[in-house]
């Protein structure tokens, strides 16, 4: 019951959706130039969606999961809701200020391990939510882990490391947008339409009932 009014409090939609196809989008522009597959565009195509997209439509969806009392998606929406808006301000603020471009890598090698650290222990408890949310942080954590050596050893976009970690995150975009579907339309369905598969570990695995992301 509501302590204001003494109404129950209302049920909002499953924000996972949300949070995972802003994910997936930004995840696939960035990536899209870390492999050099945007030769003929400005490279630059993920700052604005940074911003409004995977910035600000995952820390809506990180703060409505508070409101639904799941803490792994409300921390997980959050902290990468706040990489984005990170990385994009970076990328304004400090990269053009920056005394060389190796220099620059250094610092993108340093948010990225950072961010690998913070993406390790969440992998292991995704692994207690389904397989399809395990999916996505498995294949981020391979492309962190990629992208992070790549910048420390100068690799520039197109090549090396940052090439192979391009195409890894383009294929975490892929895997985010099918639990991002399976999400929407499990949501609209009686029955489970798309399979998003049972947990690994945990007191839900032991007890074979299914976990919502």
């Amino acid at each position: 019951m509501s302590v204001n009014d003494d109404r129950p409090l209302a049920a909002i939609a499953d924000p996972a959706p949300l949070g995972l196809a802003a994910f997936a989008l930004t995840t696939f522009l960035l990536s899209a130039a870390n492999a050099g597959w945007m030769k003929a565009a400005t490279g630059d195509a993920w700052l604005g969606y940074a911003f409004a997209y995977g910035g600000l439509g995952q820390l809506l969806a990180g703060m409505w999961e508070f409101k639904n009392r799941n803490v792994f998606g409300a921390t997980a929406f959050s902290t990468y809701g706040g990489f984005w808006i990170g990385l994009g301000l970076w990328a304004l603020l400090v990269a053009p200020k920056a005394a060389s471009p190796a220099a620059a890598g250094h610092d993108i090698g340093w948010i990225l391990l950072a961010f690998a650290i913070f993406n390790t222990y969440m992998l292991l408890w995704s692994a207690r939510i389904n397989m399809a949310v395990f999916g996505v942080f498995l294949t981020l954590e391979v492309t962190e882990i990629l992208l992070f050596i790549g910048a420390f050893n100068g690799a520039a976009a197109g090549s090396g490391l940052t090439q192979i970690g391009g195409l890894v995150g383009i294929l975490t975009a892929l895997v985010a947008w099918y639990a991002s579907a399976a999400g929407v339309v499990n949501g609209m369905s009686a029955r489970p339409v798309l399979p998003v598969g049972g947990p690994l570990w945990g007191e839900s695995a032991s007890a074979g009932r299914p976990v919502e992301a």
